[in-house]
This record gives structure tokens, sequence and C-alpha cells, in this order.
């Protein structure tokens, strides 16, 4: 029984490490296409957001990740915050020609501050934190940081008919080495920085098409971004 077991694990760990053996081309520009949407119940404090993600290496052809995030927020009285609980299922793929893929369930809790300087420049900050139960790994946590900054161009506010940049840069944590079956990842986890324009669709939506380079430990990529935000 005990060799079996010991069989079963260095299984399991021959494919966690073929997974992500093969790094993705880093010359090669992916594509994420992204839906987020925030909705505030009304005569109420609490309400809903979340996002639809769809990333490819490419542009869509192979398949990266399928991210599905849903969350209950929480705005407290004569506070200019947002607090949010929520759930995540992500499905990643390995690069090429691989059909092998790792699942994740993740729960997290996140709280959104916006800021304002002067007329045109509107900052969000997000911290959040992740409690990731990953496919054939220990349990694992991991902290972000973001920072967005939206920069009307023909008013103050982003609102129908209104063209804007938009850039972000966020920075994940690790908060843990050991992700068990002797595996070990570093406490720097990947940093993304976000240059892109939008242009308000709607009152209450608007579309943005952007470039983000992702860097982690082993290797960095190029993405195109293009995104729908949706508040309702």
């Amino acid at each position: 029984m005990r060799i079996k077991h010991f069989l079963l694990s260095a299984l399991i760990t021959l494919c966690t490490l073929s997974l992500y053996a093969q790094g993705p081309d880093e010359d090669q520009l992916g594509a994420w296409y992204m839906y987020f949407f925030n909705k505030s119940f009304e005569n109420s404090q609490f309400g809903i957001q979340g996002d639809y993600q769809f990333r490819f290496w490419d542009f869509g052809a192979d398949r990266e990740q399928i991210l599905l995030r849903t969350g209950v927020t929480y705005r407290p009285q004569n506070a200019n915050i947002q607090f949010t609980q929520g759930y995540g299922f992500i499905s990643t793929g390995a690069f090429g020609e691989s059909t092998s893929s790792v699942v994740e369930h993740r729960i997290y809790q996140e709280a959104l501050f916006p800021q304002k300087i002067g007329n045109r420049f509107l900052l969000t900050h997000r911290v959040r934190y992740e409690q990731r139960f990953v496919e054939n790994q220990d349990f694992r946590t991991r902290y972000r940081y973001n920072l967005f900054l939206n920069v009307p161009f023909n008013d103050t506010s982003l609102g129908k008919g209104v063209v804007y940049a938009a850039l972000y840069n966020e920075l994940f944590i690790n908060g843990q080495t050991d992700i068990g079956d002797g595996l070990s990842v570093q406490y720097f986890d990947r940093n993304r920085t976000y240059v892109g324009v939008g242009y308000g669709l709607l009152k209450n939506m608007r579309a943005q098409l952007g470039w983000m380079r992702q860097t982690t430990v082993n290797w960095a990529k190029n993405q195109a971004q293009i995104s729908i935000h949706h508040s309702f």
C-alpha cells in the first residue's frame, strides 16, 4: 500500500510539473476578453459584483484560463469604501498543444476605495486577500494590491461618450512558499502593468482596449485586453 501511495503521489507531481514545465512563448501576443459587472441593490448597502474572463496564450486558439468570479458587496454608510466577499472558479490550461488543465476554487475578500486628484485623475485602490484551493496542491493564500488610474479627456467623469486613458499596476504576493508534494513557489508571484484607452458606450457601460505586461518569476508576456465594464 505504501508503494502504491508513493507511486500515485509521484504521478500527480509529474503531471503538475509537466503542466508548467513548458513556459509560454514570450514573443507571442496573447489576448484576454473580459466582462466586469457591479450592481447596487435599491435602498440597500449591499450589492453584487464580479467578472468573467476568457484568457488565451494567443488570440483565441490556445486557451490559457477561464475565470468566473462573483461576490457580495457591502458599502458602509458615510464611508467611501466597498467591501466584497466572493468566490471564483478558475481553469488553467497549459501552453501549446497540451490539453491538460488545473482547476482552482478560490475564496476572496477585498476592499475597494476611490480617490480623486484634481478634476480628472480618478484613482482606485484595491486590496484583495485570496484563499486558494488548487488541484493537486496544498491550501494556499495570496495577497494583491492594485492601483487603477482613469483620466477622462473630454469630461471630468466617466460617462456616455467620454474618452479616457486607463492604467493600472497590480502586485501579487504568495502567503507561503510550500505548496505540497515537494513543490514550492517564491513569495513574489507576479506583477501586471496595463495601459489602455476607454470609451463610455452608455451612462453605465464602458469599453476598454489595452495592453498588459505580466511578469512572473519564470516568464514575462504581453497580453492584449478587451473589456466591458457594466454598472446596473
